[in-house]
């Protein structure tokens, strides 16, 4: 006689080991996650776009092709049509192949963009600040049902805590205040889904979970590569959660394994293996000024910094690049300090591996994410990040939250329990929704981002840089009209303090010339705009801006020449100087030179011209008009 039917047994309501009573509904603590979301990112919405939203999207043409880019998208690396412009080659170590983000900026343009031939300038921007909030608190209720439907079962404070700890941390606001950034997002959410949908399939064995765990987990790879430690994390969650035997968990895995070899193929076909040469510009090669220990040292050192800002999110940057954080040595105590810690790490990850533990995963996760940004093994073009940790700060949200329901359980009094508790949870709610609230101001566009962080980090090249092109875009703007000179000369402070401290930095010569330019300064202008071109001399910028430098000093020869022909003969030696190639500026000198009756400079003048153009009447005559040698 078979075995008689019976309904199909419910998981356990979940219980609260700390003994402090909550919500125990999905959907009304789900609904306090969106609340305080959408409370703290709402001024987000009304930000245009920062830092590298315009390499990425705005100067990105085929982001711009709408639907019709989304191939390109998916064939090239995500910097294709910024190095296009610049008329550079690829610059990163391993390329950039990020294309799941970069499509759905495609699709918006698309639906929502301008259909005008010149784009406004913050063209779509409301509609991707709200989709990155929203994807954002997409993945954090994602997460929550993880976590309290499979991981803490039996405890959903800690489910709930560390969502919220997740939610609410500060330095996730580079994440989603910087559209370009969705990518980490996106990354993380299809990280989240591909967990649920293995636990999905161990519990129902039905294939089309498994085959959504596979379709997610491809997509997380296409949003990032940091999907590709999941081959580690999904049978370390199935063996300490499920308590699956090591091999079977290992099993588990091989499907992920096979997605994740498509994907390397995929990428390497696309973007190969990415710069083949040490990047020559230290704001995209960090180390390149440090000695090997010295290298090595920092890169460990910067480990425990991102340890420090996630306890302490306080002050936060969109910079850490040279030379905001100077180099270290061995003898400094905070690398090995940094290097105990992570050991230390290291080793309670495997103990509470064996004796599975909840720890092991979080530690882990926090590790592998750590060790993929750390530029120990990959040269990730930045010293550090706030958005490089987003993924590890689940783990350590994960590892907080356990920690604060361990010291819970050790206060007997309930009523003791609960009044820490909430007191506690709001005061840290409070600070981080003011810290984030006010960080999202900042990252309005890149006039508030960069002047703030100048600030900040008064020793980052590519900051002051920034805040120094911030006040001279802003000494053009109508309502600045009465302060517009107070505004270049402090774009200039910013921009003459970026290329002490960097040298080499083109864009600061760049704009630096801008800004002298601006106030009739012409020849710093040329100055700056030289080394520019020594420097980049491809750099398509610093034509256009010698060409309207030379047109400037011809138009000022022209304009003064009527009353001061020695004077206009000289602003007309610098036009030339700057254009040898243009005609008008040499006939326009030799006539200057003939009428100051310096013959011989006028024979070199005209001489110069009908070289350039044999025919020109003008020339041809103004030579026959000069005394004979």
């Amino acid at each position: 006689m078979g075995r008689q039917k019976t309904k199909k047994e419910s998981h356990p309501a979940p219980s609260n080991s700390s003994g402090i009573k909550v919500l125990s509904d999905f959907k009304k603590q789900a609904l306090i996650l969106v609340f305080v979301g959408v409370v703290f990112y709402a001024n987000s919405f009304f930000n245009e776009y920062a830092l590298d939203d315009g390499i990425v999207i705005q100067n990105n043409d085929h982001v711009q092709d709408g639907f019709r880019g989304i191939f390109k998208i998916l064939s090239t690396d995500a910097y294709e049509s910024f190095y296009r412009h610049m008329g550079a080659k690829q610059q990163l170590s391993g390329g950039r192949y990020r294309p799941l983000s970069v499509v759905t900026f495609a699709v918006e343009q698309q639906i929502f963009g301008s259909s005008a031939k010149v784009k406004p300038p913050e063209d779509v921007a409301f509609v991707r600040h709200f989709m990155n909030v929203l994807y954002y608190i997409l993945s954090v209720v994602f997460l929550f049902y993880l976590l309290r439907n499979y991981i803490f079962k039996e405890n959903q404070l800690v489910a709930f805590v560390a969502c919220l700890i997740f939610l609410i941390h500060p330095m996730h606001t580079e994440v989603v205040s910087n559209v370009k950034s969705r990518d980490e997002i996106l990354s993380f959410l299809f990280i989240v889904l591909t967990f649920i949908s293995v636990f999905k399939y161990k519990e129902s064995k039905r294939v089309q979970n498994a085959l959504l765990g596979l379709l997610f987990y491809f997509l997380a790879l296409l949003s990032k590569e940091y999907a590709v430690t999941l081959l580690i994390l999904i049978p370390m969650l199935t063996f300490i959660v499920l308590k699956e035997s090591f091999l079977k968990s290992i099993l588990t895995t091989l499907p992920y394994i096979f997605v994740a070899i498509i994907y390397l193929l995929i990428r390497y076909k696309i973007v190969g293996a990415g710069a083949k040469f040490e990047n020559p510009d230290v704001l995209n090669n960090p180390y390149l000024y440090a000695s090997p220990p010295e290298k090595l040292a920092t890169k460990i050192e910067v480990l425990l910094r991102y340890m420090k800002l996630l306890f302490y999110p306080n002050p936060l940057s969109s910079d850490y690049s040279y030379n905001t954080i100077p180099f270290a040595n061995f003898s400094s105590s905070g690398v090995w300090a940094s290097i105990i810690l992570h050991i230390s790490l290291v080793v309670a990850a495997i103990i509470l591996f064996v004796k599975r533990n909840i720890l092991s995963f979080a530690i882990t996760f926090y590790l592998l994410h750590l060790f993929l940004i750390s530029n120990l093994i990959f040269n990730v073009g930045a010293t550090m990040g706030e958005r490089m940790v987003y993924h590890s700060s689940f783990g350590f949200a994960i590892a907080l939250a356990v920690l604060i329901g361990w010291l819970l359980e050790k206060i007997s009094s309930a009523q003791t329990k609960k009044i820490l508790a909430v007191s506690f949870g709001c005061i840290v709610v409070i600070w981080c929704g003011a810290k984030t609230i006010k960080r999202n101001a900042e990252w309005k566009n890149d006039q508030t981002l960069f002047i703030a962080d100048a600030q900040t980090v008064p020793n980052s090249a590519l900051v002051n840089g920034n805040a120094g092109k911030a006040y001279i875009d802003l000494s053009e703007k109508p309502e600045n009209k009465a302060e517009e000179k107070e505004l270049i000369k402090k774009g200039i402070y910013h921009l003459s303090r970026a290329i002490s401290i960097h040298d080499k930095y083109v864009n600061g010569y760049l704009n630096l010339g801008v800004g002298y330019f601006k106030l009739k300064e012409y020849d710093k202008a040329k100055a700056n705009w030289s080394k520019a071109k020594e420097i980049y001399p491809s750099n398509p910028f610093i034509k256009r801006n010698l060409d309207l430098l030379g047109a400037t000093y011809f138009n000022e020869g022209m304009t003064i020449g009527s009353k001061n022909i020695p004077e206009a003969i000289t602003w007309l030696e610098k036009a030339v100087e700057i254009d040898s190639t243009n005609v008008e500026y040499w006939y326009n000198l030799g006539g200057a030179c003939f009428t100051n009756k310096d013959f011989a400079k006028a024979r070199n003048a005209w001489g110069q011209t009908l070289k350039l153009k044999p025919d020109h009447a003008q020339a041809q005559q103004g030579m026959a008009a000069l005394p004979a040698q």
